[in-house]
Protein backbone atom coordinates (compact mmCIF):
# COMPACT_ATOMS: atom_id res chain seq x y z
CA UNK A 1 0.00 0.00 0.00
CA UNK A 2 1.14 3.23 -1.09
CA UNK A 3 1.93 6.04 1.50
CA UNK A 4 -1.00 7.84 2.48
CA UNK A 5 -1.31 11.85 1.70
CA UNK A 6 -2.60 13.23 5.10
CA UNK A 7 -4.99 16.28 5.38
CA UNK A 8 -5.31 17.21 9.36
CA UNK A 9 -7.88 20.01 10.18
CA UNK A 10 -7.99 22.06 13.08
CA UNK A 11 -4.64 21.64 15.39
CA UNK A 12 -5.81 22.07 19.56
CA UNK A 13 -5.94 19.32 21.48
CA UNK A 14 -7.07 16.72 19.14
CA UNK A 15 -5.84 17.84 16.64
CA UNK A 16 -2.24 17.67 18.01
CA UNK A 17 -2.96 13.91 19.02
CA UNK A 18 -4.02 13.38 14.95
CA UNK A 19 -0.22 14.72 14.08
CA UNK A 20 1.53 12.74 16.41
CA UNK A 21 -0.42 9.23 15.70
CA UNK A 22 0.26 10.36 11.61
CA UNK A 23 4.19 11.62 13.00
CA UNK A 24 4.88 7.73 15.08
CA UNK A 25 2.23 5.08 13.27
CA UNK A 26 5.02 3.71 10.41
CA UNK A 27 7.58 3.70 13.63
CA UNK A 28 5.14 2.11 16.29
CA UNK A 29 3.99 -0.62 14.00
CA UNK A 30 6.42 -1.14 10.72
CA UNK A 31 4.59 -2.40 8.48
CA UNK A 32 2.89 0.70 6.93
CA UNK A 33 4.40 2.88 5.17
CA UNK A 34 5.72 6.52 6.32
CA UNK A 35 1.94 8.90 5.72
CA UNK A 36 3.10 12.18 3.78
CA UNK A 37 1.84 14.85 5.76
CA UNK A 38 0.73 17.09 3.02
CA UNK A 39 -1.61 19.73 4.19
CA UNK A 40 -2.99 21.37 7.01
CA UNK A 41 -5.78 23.92 8.01
CA UNK A 42 -6.65 26.06 11.13
CA UNK A 43 -8.69 29.40 11.36
CA UNK A 44 -5.97 31.57 10.86
CA UNK A 45 -3.23 31.57 8.27
CA UNK A 46 0.09 32.44 10.89
CA UNK A 47 -1.21 29.79 13.12
CA UNK A 48 -1.64 27.70 10.30
CA UNK A 49 1.72 28.13 9.15
CA UNK A 50 3.57 27.76 12.95
CA UNK A 51 1.70 24.26 13.29
CA UNK A 52 2.11 22.97 10.10
CA UNK A 53 6.35 23.54 11.13
CA UNK A 54 5.64 21.94 14.49
CA UNK A 55 3.97 19.32 13.33
CA UNK A 56 5.87 18.41 9.98
CA UNK A 57 3.12 19.15 7.24
CA UNK A 58 4.68 20.68 3.92
CA UNK A 59 1.87 22.68 3.44
CA UNK A 60 -0.32 25.14 5.27
CA UNK A 61 -4.02 27.11 4.83
CA UNK A 62 -6.55 29.25 6.49
CA UNK A 63 -9.01 27.37 3.81
CA UNK A 64 -10.27 23.98 4.83
CA UNK A 65 -11.38 23.70 1.84
CA UNK A 66 -8.46 24.17 0.35
CA UNK A 67 -6.97 21.55 1.63
CA UNK A 68 -9.80 19.56 0.76
CA UNK A 69 -9.12 20.06 -2.71
CA UNK A 70 -5.44 19.14 -2.68
CA UNK A 71 -5.09 15.95 -5.28
CA UNK A 72 -2.11 15.15 -2.96
CA UNK A 73 -4.55 14.63 0.39
CA UNK A 74 -5.75 10.97 0.59
CA UNK A 75 -6.99 11.17 4.26
CA UNK A 76 -8.17 14.20 6.12
CA UNK A 77 -8.40 14.57 9.86
CA UNK A 78 -11.26 16.25 11.11
CA UNK A 79 -10.76 17.62 14.35
CA UNK A 80 -12.50 21.09 15.04
CA UNK A 81 -15.31 21.96 17.17
CA UNK A 82 -18.11 19.44 17.09
CA UNK A 83 -20.71 21.77 15.23
CA UNK A 84 -17.71 21.71 12.24
CA UNK A 85 -17.57 18.34 11.88
CA UNK A 86 -20.48 17.29 9.11
CA UNK A 87 -19.84 19.68 6.40
CA UNK A 88 -16.32 19.00 6.62
CA UNK A 89 -16.72 15.01 6.71
CA UNK A 90 -19.19 15.18 4.06
CA UNK A 91 -17.02 17.68 1.74
CA UNK A 92 -13.82 15.45 1.85
CA UNK A 93 -16.05 12.16 1.38
CA UNK A 94 -17.97 13.87 -1.76
CA UNK A 95 -13.91 14.89 -2.97
CA UNK A 96 -12.99 11.19 -2.84
CA UNK A 97 -11.13 11.45 0.69
CA UNK A 98 -11.04 8.79 3.63
CA UNK A 99 -11.93 10.18 6.87
CA UNK A 100 -11.10 10.85 10.74
CA UNK A 101 -13.52 12.37 12.03
CA UNK A 102 -13.41 13.45 16.32
CA UNK A 103 -15.99 12.41 18.00
CA UNK A 104 -19.27 12.85 18.20
CA UNK A 105 -20.07 12.91 14.53
CA UNK A 106 -22.48 16.09 14.65
CA UNK A 107 -24.73 17.75 17.51
CA UNK A 108 -27.92 17.46 15.08
CA UNK A 109 -28.71 13.84 14.17
CA UNK A 110 -30.09 14.74 10.59
CA UNK A 111 -26.28 15.58 9.96
CA UNK A 112 -24.93 12.90 11.39
CA UNK A 113 -27.21 10.86 9.05
CA UNK A 114 -26.16 12.75 5.98
CA UNK A 115 -22.62 11.93 7.09
CA UNK A 116 -22.78 8.37 7.03
CA UNK A 117 -25.13 8.83 3.77
CA UNK A 118 -21.81 10.48 2.12
CA UNK A 119 -19.37 8.15 3.68
CA UNK A 120 -21.82 5.17 1.98
CA UNK A 121 -21.88 7.07 -1.22
CA UNK A 122 -18.21 7.54 -1.46
CA UNK A 123 -17.07 3.71 -0.90
CA UNK A 124 -14.66 5.66 1.14
CA UNK A 125 -13.54 4.61 4.64
CA UNK A 126 -15.07 7.05 7.57
CA UNK A 127 -13.95 6.08 11.14
CA UNK A 128 -14.60 8.30 14.48
CA UNK A 129 -12.14 9.04 16.74
CA UNK A 130 -13.22 6.63 19.72
CA UNK A 131 -9.87 5.61 20.50
CA UNK A 132 -10.71 4.26 24.17
CA UNK A 133 -11.60 1.28 22.55
CA UNK A 134 -8.00 0.51 21.59
CA UNK A 135 -6.73 0.08 25.14
CA UNK A 136 -5.18 -3.21 25.22
CA UNK A 137 -7.02 -3.64 28.94
CA UNK A 138 -9.91 -3.35 27.24
CA UNK A 139 -9.24 -5.50 24.35
CA UNK A 140 -8.17 -8.16 26.87
CA UNK A 141 -11.32 -7.38 29.42
CA UNK A 142 -13.72 -8.23 25.82
CA UNK A 143 -11.63 -11.55 25.13
CA UNK A 144 -12.25 -12.54 29.40
CA UNK A 145 -15.61 -11.73 28.52
CA UNK A 146 -15.90 -13.61 25.50
CA UNK A 147 -14.08 -16.42 27.19
CA UNK A 148 -17.00 -16.61 29.90
CA UNK A 149 -14.36 -15.66 32.70
CA UNK A 150 -16.75 -14.32 34.79
CA UNK A 151 -19.83 -15.90 33.91
CA UNK A 152 -22.95 -14.50 32.39
CA UNK A 153 -22.79 -10.71 32.04
CA UNK A 154 -26.14 -9.58 34.35
CA UNK A 155 -25.32 -5.68 35.05
CA UNK A 156 -22.61 -2.93 33.77
CA UNK A 157 -21.91 0.59 35.26
CA UNK A 158 -19.74 3.16 33.69
CA UNK A 159 -18.81 6.57 34.64
CA UNK A 160 -17.18 9.20 33.17
CA UNK A 161 -15.72 12.34 34.86
CA UNK A 162 -14.19 15.07 34.39
CA UNK A 163 -13.62 18.64 36.06
CA UNK A 164 -13.08 20.77 33.27
CA UNK A 165 -16.27 22.51 33.78
CA UNK A 166 -16.48 22.59 37.15
CA UNK A 167 -15.67 25.91 38.17
CA UNK A 168 -18.38 28.39 38.32
CA UNK A 169 -16.46 30.82 37.89
CA UNK A 170 -13.89 30.03 34.59
CA UNK A 171 -15.16 31.94 31.49
CA UNK A 172 -18.20 31.07 28.90
CA UNK A 173 -16.91 29.03 25.81
CA UNK A 174 -18.11 26.91 23.29
CA UNK A 175 -18.95 23.57 24.94
CA UNK A 176 -21.71 25.17 26.53
CA UNK A 177 -23.21 26.62 24.01
CA UNK A 178 -26.35 24.86 21.94
CA UNK A 179 -24.95 24.63 18.77
CA UNK A 180 -22.22 22.47 20.20
CA UNK A 181 -24.55 19.66 21.38
CA UNK A 182 -26.09 18.03 24.62
CA UNK A 183 -22.69 18.39 26.67
CA UNK A 184 -22.08 15.75 29.23
CA UNK A 185 -24.35 13.08 26.46
CA UNK A 186 -22.51 14.04 23.15
CA UNK A 187 -19.63 15.83 23.81
CA UNK A 188 -18.71 13.05 26.42
CA UNK A 189 -20.68 10.16 27.20
CA UNK A 190 -19.98 9.49 24.05
CA UNK A 191 -16.77 7.55 24.95
CA UNK A 192 -18.14 5.11 27.67
CA UNK A 193 -20.67 4.18 25.22
CA UNK A 194 -17.98 3.58 22.75
CA UNK A 195 -16.44 1.52 25.68
CA UNK A 196 -20.53 -0.40 25.73
CA UNK A 197 -20.43 -0.75 22.26
CA UNK A 198 -17.35 -2.70 22.06
CA UNK A 199 -17.57 -5.14 25.07
CA UNK A 200 -21.21 -5.52 25.34
CA UNK A 201 -22.95 -3.77 21.81
CA UNK A 202 -24.79 -1.14 21.08
CA UNK A 203 -27.71 -0.03 23.49
CA UNK A 204 -31.03 -0.70 23.22
CA UNK A 205 -33.46 1.33 25.55
CA UNK A 206 -33.02 4.46 27.92
CA UNK A 207 -34.30 6.37 30.27
CA UNK A 208 -32.21 10.15 31.24
CA UNK A 209 -32.03 12.85 33.86
CA UNK A 210 -30.09 15.70 32.92
CA UNK A 211 -28.60 18.00 35.20
CA UNK A 212 -26.94 21.67 34.51
CA UNK A 213 -25.29 22.35 38.12
CA UNK A 214 -24.40 26.53 37.04
CA UNK A 215 -27.12 28.50 35.46
CA UNK A 216 -24.87 31.24 33.72
CA UNK A 217 -21.06 31.56 33.20
CA UNK A 218 -18.77 35.05 32.77
CA UNK A 219 -18.26 36.46 29.37
CA UNK A 220 -14.11 37.43 29.25
CA UNK A 221 -15.25 41.30 28.27
CA UNK A 222 -18.13 41.44 31.27
CA UNK A 223 -21.13 40.01 31.69
CA UNK A 224 -23.18 36.62 31.91
CA UNK A 225 -24.65 34.23 29.29
CA UNK A 226 -26.78 31.11 30.28
CA UNK A 227 -25.33 28.05 29.78
CA UNK A 228 -27.31 26.16 26.90
CA UNK A 229 -26.64 22.50 27.68
CA UNK A 230 -26.04 19.98 30.40
CA UNK A 231 -22.71 18.95 32.19
CA UNK A 232 -24.23 16.08 34.08
CA UNK A 233 -26.05 13.04 32.82
CA UNK A 234 -27.73 10.34 34.77
CA UNK A 235 -29.37 7.09 32.62
CA UNK A 236 -30.30 3.91 33.00
CA UNK A 237 -30.06 1.35 30.22
CA UNK A 238 -30.87 -1.73 28.71
CA UNK A 239 -28.03 -3.66 26.92
CA UNK A 240 -28.00 -6.67 24.70
CA UNK A 241 -29.07 -9.86 26.47
CA UNK A 242 -31.25 -8.71 29.21
CA UNK A 243 -27.86 -7.08 30.69
CA UNK A 244 -28.88 -3.94 33.03
CA UNK A 245 -26.62 -1.26 32.72
CA UNK A 246 -26.29 2.61 34.46
CA UNK A 247 -24.26 4.92 32.74
CA UNK A 248 -22.81 8.45 34.63
CA UNK A 249 -20.91 11.27 33.20
CA UNK A 250 -20.40 14.55 34.82
CA UNK A 251 -18.12 17.36 33.53
CA UNK A 252 -18.07 18.98 36.79
CA UNK A 253 -17.10 16.69 38.98
CA UNK A 254 -13.79 18.62 40.68
CA UNK A 255 -10.66 16.63 41.69
CA UNK A 256 -11.72 13.73 38.20
CA UNK A 257 -9.37 14.33 35.86
CA UNK A 258 -9.77 11.52 33.05
CA UNK A 259 -12.15 9.14 34.78
CA UNK A 260 -14.17 6.18 32.83
CA UNK A 261 -14.83 3.96 35.63
CA UNK A 262 -16.90 0.39 34.39
CA UNK A 263 -17.80 -2.29 36.22
CA UNK A 264 -18.85 -5.80 34.77
CA UNK A 265 -20.71 -8.43 36.88
CA UNK A 266 -21.27 -11.66 36.16
CA UNK A 267 -22.09 -15.27 37.70
CA UNK A 268 -19.25 -15.83 38.18
CA UNK A 269 -16.95 -12.75 39.11
CA UNK A 270 -16.59 -9.31 38.30
CA UNK A 271 -14.41 -6.58 36.46
CA UNK A 272 -13.18 -3.44 37.64
CA UNK A 273 -11.42 -0.71 35.32
CA UNK A 274 -10.96 2.70 35.87
CA UNK A 275 -9.21 5.33 32.85
CA UNK A 276 -7.08 6.98 35.28
CA UNK A 277 -5.09 3.96 35.60
CA UNK A 278 -5.30 2.78 31.99
CA UNK A 279 -3.10 0.17 32.02
CA UNK A 280 -4.49 -2.25 34.86
CA UNK A 281 -7.63 -3.62 35.75
CA UNK A 282 -8.92 -5.91 38.57
CA UNK A 283 -10.41 -9.49 38.01
CA UNK A 284 -12.42 -11.12 40.65
CA UNK A 285 -13.75 -14.83 39.68
CA UNK A 286 -15.77 -17.39 42.20
CA UNK A 287 -13.00 -20.30 40.76
CA UNK A 288 -10.29 -18.90 42.88
CA UNK A 289 -10.32 -20.91 46.54
CA UNK A 290 -12.77 -19.20 49.26
CA UNK A 291 -9.94 -18.07 51.97
CA UNK A 292 -8.81 -15.66 49.27
CA UNK A 293 -11.54 -13.72 48.38
CA UNK A 294 -10.50 -10.40 46.45
CA UNK A 295 -9.38 -9.18 43.46
CA UNK A 296 -6.52 -9.51 41.46
CA UNK A 297 -4.54 -6.30 39.39
CA UNK A 298 -4.15 -7.67 36.27
CA UNK A 299 -1.37 -4.96 34.65
CA UNK A 300 -1.11 -4.78 30.76
CA UNK A 301 1.78 -6.28 29.44
CA UNK A 302 3.38 -7.05 25.72
CA UNK A 303 1.02 -9.85 25.43
CA UNK A 304 -2.17 -8.06 25.64
CA UNK A 305 -1.69 -7.00 21.77
CA UNK A 306 -0.76 -4.44 20.54
CA UNK A 307 1.27 -2.79 23.75
CA UNK A 308 4.16 -5.25 22.91
CA UNK A 309 4.83 -2.08 19.70
CA UNK A 310 5.62 0.36 22.02
CA UNK A 311 7.45 -1.69 25.38
CA UNK A 312 8.74 -4.60 25.40
CA UNK A 313 8.40 -5.05 29.13
CA UNK A 314 5.34 -5.49 31.43
CA UNK A 315 3.84 -2.74 33.82
CA UNK A 316 5.42 0.50 32.08
CA UNK A 317 2.23 1.37 30.63
CA UNK A 318 0.78 3.44 27.69
CA UNK A 319 -0.72 6.87 27.57
CA UNK A 320 -3.60 8.45 25.69
CA UNK A 321 -1.81 9.55 22.74
CA UNK A 322 -0.45 5.83 22.46
CA UNK A 323 -4.32 5.07 21.99
CA UNK A 324 -4.52 7.48 18.98
CA UNK A 325 -1.63 5.55 17.31
CA UNK A 326 -3.45 2.39 18.04
CA UNK A 327 -6.63 3.88 16.52
CA UNK A 328 -4.24 5.27 13.18
CA UNK A 329 -2.88 1.85 12.60
CA UNK A 330 -6.40 0.70 12.49
CA UNK A 331 -8.12 2.82 10.41
CA UNK A 332 -4.85 2.51 7.81
CA UNK A 333 -5.64 -1.58 8.02
CA UNK A 334 -9.78 -0.29 6.99
CA UNK A 335 -8.46 1.73 3.93
CA UNK A 336 -5.96 -1.21 3.28
CA UNK A 337 -9.56 -3.44 3.08
CA UNK A 338 -8.50 -5.51 6.22
CA UNK A 339 -10.77 -6.07 9.10
CA UNK A 340 -10.26 -3.19 11.27
CA UNK A 341 -11.10 -2.79 15.40
CA UNK A 342 -12.62 0.83 14.70
CA UNK A 343 -16.05 2.41 14.91
CA UNK A 344 -16.57 3.42 11.34
CA UNK A 345 -20.07 6.22 10.84
CA UNK A 346 -22.30 3.25 10.70
CA UNK A 347 -21.32 2.12 14.30
CA UNK A 348 -21.24 5.85 15.41
CA UNK A 349 -24.53 6.64 13.96
CA UNK A 350 -25.73 4.22 16.20
CA UNK A 351 -23.83 5.99 19.18
CA UNK A 352 -25.75 9.14 18.32
CA UNK A 353 -29.13 7.38 17.87
CA UNK A 354 -28.36 6.44 22.10
CA UNK A 355 -27.38 9.86 22.56
CA UNK A 356 -30.87 11.49 20.92
CA UNK A 357 -32.54 9.03 22.41
CA UNK A 358 -31.34 9.94 26.22
CA UNK A 359 -31.99 13.95 25.62
CA UNK A 360 -35.45 12.49 24.29
CA UNK A 361 -36.14 10.78 27.72
CA UNK A 362 -35.03 13.60 29.45
CA UNK A 363 -37.36 15.71 27.97
CA UNK A 364 -40.32 13.51 27.44
CA UNK A 365 -39.61 11.91 30.75
CA UNK A 366 -39.81 8.08 29.94
CA UNK A 367 -37.87 4.95 28.87
CA UNK A 368 -36.69 5.14 25.03
CA UNK A 369 -36.48 1.97 22.88
CA UNK A 370 -33.41 2.72 20.15
CA UNK A 371 -34.02 1.30 16.73
CA UNK A 372 -31.47 -1.27 16.08
CA UNK A 373 -31.78 -0.38 12.18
Amino acid sequence: MKALGIGLIGTGYMGKCHALAWNNVSAVFGDVERPRLVHLAEADAELASSRAREFGFARATDNWRRLIDDPEVDVVSVTTPNQFHAEMAIAALEAGKHVWCEKPMAPAFADAERMLAAARSSGRVAVMGYNYIQNPAIRHIRSLLDEGAIGTVNHVRVEMDEDFMADPDAPFYWKSEAASGYGALDDFAVHPLSLLWCLFGHVEAVIAELARPYADRPLQDGGRRAVENHDIASVLMRLPGGVSGVLMANRSAWGRKGRIALQVYGSKGSILYDQERMNEFQLYTTAGRASEQGYATILTAPHHKPYDRFIPAPGHGLGFNDLKVIECRELIAAIAGMAAHAIDFNHGLRIEKSVHAMARSFREGRWIDIDAG
